[in-house]
């Protein structure tokens, strides 16, 4: 079910003295911009919540706790060495005393209303497990206008099969998820230093928890160099970790299967290809080459056949092409 900007309201509960929500906030080189997402968080328009802040030995930890200090009477502040987002979502997972968790990276950003609707969602129709909404990206690059579903797609039901096939696509930061179902899968895999989310959604799918999504846009992302989401290679790379690790279970359907082995194809194929037009436009004609035939093995494209064609015959003209082309 995908409740769209137009939905009618359902009331909103809350139950008990703990808090009903726990915004659980990873921390690492994120001290310029920890204040602008407690401040996102703070401005909520539903109140009942408690924010944990999880530094992960990250090397700014002076300047953020400088930050951090306006906010340490209405905040829990948790510090640990840095072993990863995931390992820092654990740590405060189970601490946290909401029924309720969200998953807010450190340098991403709340609008106000994210709590009350996106908690409106999970308790609608005879409840969910988990649901996300849309984002919109901001910081160092230029804005292009669209959101996140926009690029990464979310359609019709989610389930194992949806997400592994990339058909839906989860937002971490714009994530609410029953804390208790969380626990029971097993929490997000440490020995997975990115895509820890990506792995968790898909476990939780098989454990048949029910999601939903909305279209609303209640998450700023922020894109800047030496972010995760700067970086497609690292984040196909951690896709394609899942993908491997998803494939040694005796449980996946024919379908599942199936899309696994084509998603983690299409990874593997996007990894090279950009591996191939760096090496190209920095003049490694010969690893450019290597790349782009891996690609063309994965995708059989008769474009990537004429690259390589060009790339035999005439390099520095199909350098100087990829240099005019916009990026």
């Amino acid at each position: 079910m995908l409740l769209e900007d137009n939905t009618e309201e359902t009331e909103v509960t809350s139950e008990g003295a703990e808090p009903l929500v726990s915004i659980i906030i990873p921390a690492y080189k994120v001290a310029p911009f920890i204040t602008e997402t407690l401040d996102s968080v703070f401005a909520q328009t539903f109140r009942d919540y408690e924010a944990i802040v999880i530094n992960d030995g990250s090397p700014d930890t002076e300047a953020l706790e400088r930050a951090l200090q306006p906010y340490r009477g209405r905040i829990l502040y948790l510090r640990q060495e840095n072993r990863g987002a995931g390992a820092a979502r654990n740590t405060g997972l189970r601490v946290a005393r909401g029924r309720y968790v969200a998953f807010l990276d450190g340098d991403d950003t709340y609008v106000p209303t994210f709590l009350h609707d996106q908690l409106q969602l999970i308790q609608s129709n005879g409840g969910c497990d988990l649901v996300y909404a849309d984002a919109t990206n901001f910081g160092d690059f230029k804005p292009d206008g669209l959101t996140n579903m926009d690029v990464n797609q979310s359609r019709g039901e989610v389930d194992a099969e949806a997400l592994i096939s990339g058909r839906c696509n989860v937002i971490t930061s714009a994530v609410l998820a029953r804390r208790e179902l969380v626990l029971q899968a097993g929490l997000f895999d440490e020995t997975l230093r990115n895509s820890q989310d990506f792995d968790l959604w898909i476990r939780l799918a098989k454990r048949g928890a029910r999601f939903d999504y909305q279209r609303k846009v209640l998450v700023n992302r922020r894109i800047y160099p030496g972010s995760l989401a700067s970086d497609p290679i690292k984040s196909f790379e951690g896709e394609v970790r899942v993908l491997e690790k998803t494939s040694l279970r005796d449980d996946l359907t024919p379908a599942e299967r199936s899309a696994l082995e084509a998603t983690a194809r299409l990874r593997r194929a996007a990894i090279e290809l950009i591996k191939a037009k760096r090496c190209l436009l920095a003049g490694d004609f010969t690893s450019a080459s290597k790349s782009f035939r891996f690609a063309n093995e994965q995708l059989q494209s008769w474009k990537l056949r004429l690259v390589l064609i060009w790339l035999r015959l005439a390099p520095g003209l199909l350098q100087r092409c990829f240099k005019l082309r916009p990026t």
